[in-house]
């Protein structure tokens, strides 16, 4: 495999341009892999192994796949870091985000899980004010407060379906959230290697005593086998994801990764017999039309304001 050290200029056209099947392909299957990563993680936390050790796997498996796929013995990109505090702190939210989601798929359906995640969005919107200096308009935050309206509908709070493992699933959102912002600060400061390499390494040092401590042998071949695919999965999620974004705008690849859904609750179905019920099916349904139209305001303010760059 050859190392690719050249810089690629950035496209500027890719927004009025078509997009292309292909990206559409890649953008598909990015949120396949990442459905399937949830799925092996609530395969192996429901059959007994210790959330924290699966964590652990899963970034180990993801370290050593990055180390060989960038190349780390050649690339001096992956290891240098121009803000350590913040590349820390995002070693740390990461995992954080992870456990917590594995935690919730104990006793949560996929459905129910992807429906509380698909409000980040909305929670990065809502953020991104006080943390970033980008301020929501008013139509930006009726579409939020219709997306909690959302959330509650799924979480339904005083009712018997509210427990704990609905909290470990907000917790996992909100987390991802400020790893979301926290990302997009590093963005034009860190190269991707680097991104990519000090996420999965902090997690990796960070969780080994506890995942030691809690964790086991696993039993057969098949649970091996899926430990490691935890890691595979979630790079060659984020790998398509980038050779998705190289073929077409961020703004036409943001929708699909409501496509996440309808693989989550068709693996739950086909791998744990579960069925969401009706309310959760509404809740995720107001949760995605309220991020589509915030990515779509979002998406319709950067162009205004490219516009306004261009006249002067």
């Amino acid at each position: 495999m050859k190392s690719d050290h050249t810089v690629r200029p950035a496209r500027h056209d890719v927004d009025r341009e078509a997009m292309p099947p292909v990206a559409m392909l890649l953008a598909i299957l990015t949120f396949m892999c990442f459905a399937a990563l949830d799925t092996g993680a609530k395969y192996l936390v429901t059959a007994g192994y210790a959330a924290i050790f699966v964590v652990w796997c899963r970034f180990i498996s993801h370290t050593v796949i990055s180390f060989i796929a960038f190349q780390g013995w050649r690339r001096a990109d992956m290891y240098r870091v121009n803000n350590m505090p913040l590349q820390v702190l995002r070693g740390l939210l990461l995992p954080a985000t992870t456990l917590f989601n594995f935690m919730a798929l104990r006793e949560l359906q996929l459905a129910q899980t992807i429906s509380i995640f698909l409000s980040v969005p909305m929670l990065v919107t809502a953020m991104a004010g006080p943390l970033l200096g980008e301020w929501a308009g008013p139509r930006r935050w009726a579409a939020i407060m219709v997306g909690f309206i959302g959330v509650l509908i799924v979480v339904r709070p005083g009712t018997d379906v509210f427990s704990l493992a609905i909290i470990w699933s907000i917790l996992a959102a909100t987390t991802y959230s400020l790893y979301s912002i926290v990302t997009r600060k590093l963005a034009m400061q860190e190269s991707q290697p680097s991104l990519v390499f000090y996420s999965s390494i902090f997690a990796t040092v960070l969780l080994a005593p506890p995942a030691l401590i809690y964790g086991q042998v696993p039993g057969s071949t098949f649970d091996w086998l899926l430990l490691a695919s935890l890691g595979a999965f979630g790079l060659g999620g984020h790998a398509l994801l980038v050779k998705a974004s190289r073929l077409a705008s961020a703004s036409k690849l943001a929708p699909f990764v409501y496509s996440q859904l309808l693989w989550m609750t068709g693996l739950g179905f086909i791998v744990f017999g579960d069925v969401p019920d009706g309310w959760t099916m509404v809740g995720a349904s107001i949760i995605c039309i309220s991020g589509i139209y915030i990515m779509n305001r979002e998406r319709q303010i950067a162009r205004n304001e490219r516009k306004l760059a261009a006249l002067g």
